[in-house]
């Protein structure tokens, strides 16, 4: 074992006591926030809630959740599903105006 890691990097017992930190650079306007306004927009033009079908799509990664409406579905492809989620958690935080220390 290396490091605290177990076999094939999965994460041992002695590994659940440490929080892990991701640095996340930042864009005034992201490729994550073209995407989703621009599928939101298809998905309310085809009579979809946008919201069930960025979450379905997102937490399974079948497109079939996305209209291909507009090419919505192709770009919404083209960005990885975590970048959503981050631009997704970081809209929420900046929206309830959370301090960030």
């Amino acid at each position: 074992m290396v490091g605290g890691r177990g076999r094939k990097g999965y994460c041992t017992m002695e590994d659940l006591g440490n929080t892990r930190f991701i640095e996340v650079e930042t864009e005034p306007v992201t490729g994550a926030q073209m995407v989703l306004s621009a599928v939101y927009e298809a998905l309310m033009q085809k009579g979809y809630n946008p919201v069930n079908q960025i979450v379905g799509y997102i937490m399974s990664g079948d497109p079939t959740f996305i209209t291909s409406y507009n090419g919505a579905r192709s770009l919404i492809m083209k960005v990885e599903r975590d970048e959503l989620v981050e631009e997704l958690l970081r809209s929420y935080i900046d929206n309830k105006q959370w301090e960030q220390k």
